[in-house]
C-alpha cells in the first residue's frame, strides 16, 4: 500500500451530506474570492456511499422541509452564492411557481433534489463508493504535520493513501434501534421505510409504528394511507405527540450568535439549555401533522370502523418474529397489563445517533484533548483541540458537536453558517 500518486490536499473531508456540501461550497467561493491568502486550497471528500443520497427512505410524496428554504447551504452565509436554493431553482425554471406557492418549506424531495444539483457541481472533488477505514500521522522532525487516511473502495480489500493537512469529519447520523432489537425481513427502522414498503402485501392485515417524533408521525399517516385494509398501530410511552416548539424565540437558539452564547456558556448551562429546547428538535411532531391524525383516528371511531389505533403510555417488551408475521408484546405502562397483536410488519422510528470520530481517530487519539464527559474537546471553530505536537487540523462538523456549540450543530439551520467558519478557520490557520 502506498502513498496515492496525487498531490497533498489542504483539506479531506468523509462524509458527503449537507455538512460537507456546504463546507466544499465555502472553500469553492473562498477561491474564486481570493480569500485563501495565496493559492487556492484543495480539497477532496471521501463517501461511503454509492452515489449521493440524504434520508432516501423518507422522501415521503407530500412530506415537506421543517426548516426555510433560506436556510440552504449557502444563503445565510452569502446570499449571492451560486449555490442557493433560489439558484437551483432559477436553474430549473420554477423561481415564480416556487413563489406562487406561498410558502417557505419546500417538498422535502425538492430539497433532496436541490442537494443532488449541488453535490453533482462538486463531482470532480468526490469520491463515492470510498470508506476511510484508517487515519494515521505523518511525523516530522517530533511533529504530526500531515495525516494519512487509507480509503477502500467499492468494498474492495484494495486500498489507497490520501495524505491532508486538515481533515473534516461530517459523517452524519446513524439510524438508532432500542436495545436487543436487530433489523430482519418484518422488523426494520424508518430511515428504510420507502425501500421496505415496497415488499408488504397489499393485503397486509396489522403494521405497528414505534416511535413519538416526526418520522413515527410520518410514516403512521403513510400506512395509513398506502394500505386501507390494514389497521395501524402507533406505539409510543408519551400520552400523546409532543408538539414541536417552532415559535420565534425559541427558534432563535439556531441563530449564527447563539452559537456563541452556547459555546461560552458553563457545562451545567450548556446541558440545561439542550434540556430546555430539545422539543424543537427531538421526539416532536408538527402541529398539522398530529392534529390530522387525532381527527383521523376520531374520525373513525364516529363511523365505527377504528384502523388508526393510538397505543399511548404503551411500550414493546418483546417481539417474536415468525415466517409470516411478529408478535408483539405490548405493555401498557399506568397498570402494567400486557398484550400480544400480531403483525406484518414493525417499523422503529427510533431516532439516529451522531457517529463516533474515535474508532477513526485511534492511532491519534493521545493527541486529541478530552472533556469533563469523556467527549472530544472542541475549539470554537470547530477544530478538535489538541497537542502541541499536531500541526494538521482535526474538525468535527455536524452533530458530533452539538455538545460544545448546540442544538444548531446537528441541523441544516446553521450549517452554512458553520461551514463558512471551519473554512475560514483552515484559511487563516
Amino acid at each position: 500500500m502506498k502513498l496515492d500518486e496525487q498531490p497533498v490536499m489542504d483539506v479531506i473531508g468523509i462524509g458527503v451530506g449537507p455538512s460537507n456540501l456546504a463546507l466544499a461550497i465555502s472553500l469553492e467561493e473562498m477561491r474564486a474570492d481570493g480569500d485563501a491568502g495565496g493559492a487556492p486550497l484543495t480539497m477532496h471528500f471521501f463517501e461511503k456511499q454509492a452515489g449521493f443520497g440524504w434520508h432516501r427512505g423518507m422522501l415521503l410524496e407530500g412530506a415537506t422541509m421543517q426548516v426555510s428554504f433560506l436556510k440552504d447551504l449557502a444563503t445565510m452565509r452569502n446570499p449571492m452564492s451560486p449555490y442557493t436554493f433560489m439558484a437551483y431553482l432559477k436553474s430549473k425554471d420554477r423561481i415564480a411557481d416556487f413563489i406562487n406557492s406561498r410558502t417557505l418549506f419546500p417538498f422535502r424531495v425538492e430539497f433532496h433534489d436541490y442537494l443532488t444539483w449541488v453535490a453533482h457541481h462538486f463531482n470532480n472533488v468526490i469520491s463515492y463508493g470510498a470508506e476511510v477505514v484508517r487515519i494515521s500521522p505523518v511525523i516530522d522532525d517530533g511533529l504530526i504535520k500531515f495525516l494519512d487516511l487509507e480509503v477502500r473502495f467499492g468494498g474492495s480489500r484494495e486500498s489507497v493513501i490520501r495524505r491532508t493537512k486538515n481533515l473534516v469529519i461530517g459523517t452524519g447520523l446513524t439510524p438508532r434501534l432500542p436495545a436487543g432489537i436487530e433489523e430482519s425481513p418484518r422488523i426494520w427502522h424508518s430511515s428504510r421505510l420507502l425501500e421496505r414498503a415496497e415488499e408488504i402485501s397489499p393485503g397486509v392485515k396489522r403494521l405497528v409504528v414505534v416511535g413519538a417524533g416526526q418520522s413515527a408521525a410520518e410514516v403512521t399517516e403513510y400506512f395509513h394511507s398506502r394500505f386501507p385494509e390494514a389497521e395501524v398501530h402507533a406505539v409510543f410511552s408519551r400520552y400523546g405527540y409532543s408538539v414541536a416548539d417552532d415559535s420565534p424565540f425559541t427558534n432563535a437558539i439556531f441563530d449564527p450568535k447563539a452559537v456563541d452564547e452556547f459555546f461560552a456558556s458553563p457545562p451545567d448551562l450548556k446541558r440545561r439549555l439542550i434540556g430546555y429546547h430539545g422539543g424543537t428538535n427531538y421526539s416532536v411532531v408538527d402541529l398539522d401533522l398530529s392534529t390530522s391524525l387525532y381527527r383521523t383516528s376520531y374520525q373513525e371511531r364516529v363511523l365505527g370502523n377504528q384502523r388508526l389505533l393510538m397505543r399511548n403510555m404503551t411500550k414493546v417488551v418483546a417481539l417474536d418474529e415468525r415466517a409470516d408475521q411478529v408478535e408483539v408484546a405490548l405493555e401498557y405502562l399506568p397498570d402494567g397489563r400486557r398484550d400480544v397483536i400480531e403483525a406484518d410488519a414493525v417499523v422503529f422510528a427510533t431516532g439516529y445517533q451522531a457517529n463516533d470520530p474515535f474508532p477513526l481517530l485511534k492511532e491519534i487519539a493521545s493527541e486529541c484533548k478530552i472533556d469533563t464527559h469523556g467527549q472530544l474537546a472542541l475549539d470554537r471553530d470547530y477544530r478538535v483541540a489538541t497537542s502541541d505536537s499536531m500541526k494538521c487540523g482535526i474538525y468535527l462538523h455536524g452533530a458530533i458537536s452539538e455538545h460544545t456549540h448546540g442544538l444548531a450543530a446537528g441541523l441544516l439551520s446553521n450549517t452554512a453558517v458553520r461551514a463558512g467558519e471551519i473554512a475560514d478557520s483552515i484559511s487563516t490557520r
